[in-house]
């Protein structure tokens, strides 16, 4: 494909619709940055290559306008000198300098138009350039983001997550069932210190029988 042909196609295609249709936008968009920055280089020094063709037309334009001024003044040379076949020789030359001349003229106007037409082209490509150049990283970091998001999601719904899980709550119920079982030892014994309570207790309970019968036989002695 020729660079002209292929730097119309890029200038004409949507990006958004190339990246609709791509199965993966992010090699998309590099190849889209790729292709267009390829074709600038190519139209850029075929452009160059266009304005050196453009001076160099110009100056055979001027050395056949400046060829015609001198078949001019020979022609007006040999009429002085009363040469009229010289003279009508000098201005077939002229005729055919000056068409030439009009001819490189005619053609600089059209380079002229397809410079101009170039020029406004380079800039929409450098526009949608600089589009896919913005998009490229934004592509790139949802991309980022999505594949880290499914490998978080493919690990959650996962059987290896869902059973280590399972065997989490397995040993969470031994744990409980070995509590239960200190707990249980627990309930059934007593520590030193509750057994001196005890015995505390039972003390002041034979103190107080003791002078609740120390009360009865005052008051049987009373009467």
């Amino acid at each position: 494909m020729g660079v002209f042909s292929r730097f119309t196609d890029i200038i004409n295609s949507n990006i958004n619709s190339l990246l609709d249709k791509a199965e993966d936008p992010a090699k998309m968009v590099r190849l889209i940055i790729q292709e267009m920055e390829d074709t600038l280089v190519e139209v850029r020094s075929s452009s160059a290559k266009t304005l050196a063709d453009k001076k160099e037309l110009s100056r055979q334009a001027q050395r056949f306008e400046k060829d015609a001024e001198q078949w001019q003044e020979k022609a007006e040379l040999a009429l002085s000198k009363g040469r009229d076949d010289l003279a009508r020789a000098a201005l077939l030359e002229k005729k055919k300098c000056t068409e030439s001349a009009a001819s490189l003229v005619d053609e600089l106007a059209h380079v002229d138009e397809h410079i101009t037409k170039l020029q406004g082209e380079i800039s929409q490509l450098q526009e949608k350039l600089a589009d896919a150049k913005a998009r490229q990283k934004a592509i790139i970091m949802r991309e980022k983001t999505a594949s880290s998001r499914l490998k978080v999601k493919k690990n959650i719904d996962s059987e290896r997550v869902n059973d280590a899980l399972s065997r989490f709550d397995s040993y969470e119920r031994k744990i409980d069932d070995i509590e239960a079982q200190v707990e249980a030892y627990d309930m059934g014994s007593k520590s030193l210190a509750d057994e001196i309570a005890e015995l505390e207790n039972d003390e002041n309970i034979d103190d107080e029988l003791a002078q609740l019968k120390a009360k009865m036989n005052k008051d049987k002695k009373s009467k």
